[in-house]
């Protein structure tokens, strides 16, 4: 253990720096995109639309923990590009859901190479074999970890 990592018996400082290294990493690969371009938030958004289907706005809001406000404003922003189609619910044709498109399918996945590319590339340089073993296992308890929260 060097000197910047935090004793494993205390959870508050394991929370602590755990918290501060991946707002790093997010920070770092928010910053990868151009200026202009799909916000984290954004993307968020479409990825969850691609992977679950339509979902209502405030269906989003919720499962993306963000006020409704915020959401509306995402979707607007996202429909005016093309990138979501508002429909009505086929089961109660009052609500609204928003669709992906397949615009924005693209982007979700331009995104998510870009950003693998660059992981994988900082991996390759920095890690060795051993290293990415360990970065393996520690995937696996992050993962659990976000189940939990």
């Amino acid at each position: 253990m060097d000197d910047s990592s935090p004793a494993p018996e205390d959870p508050s400082e394991v929370a602590a720096t755990l918290r501060l290294t991946v707002g790093r990493i997010a920070r770092k690969l928010r910053q990868a995109h151009a200026v202009g371009d799909t916000t984290l938030s954004e993307v968020s958004v479409l990825a969850r639309l691609e992977r679950d289907g339509p979902e209502s706005p405030g269906a989003l809001a919720e499962l993306e923990r963000v006020r409704p406000q915020a959401m509306a404003t995402t979707l607007a922003a996202l429909e005016r590009r093309g990138l979501v189609s508002r429909q009505p619910d086929t089961l109660d044709r009052r609500r609204v859901v928003m669709t992906v498109t397949d615009a924005g399918r693209t982007v979700v996945r331009d995104r998510r190479s870009e950003s693998v590319q660059g992981l994988a590339h900082a991996i390759e340089a920095e890690f060795t074999s051993a290293e990415r073993h360990e970065l393996v296992a520690a995937l696996s308890l992050l993962g659990r970890l976000a189940e939990r929260l």
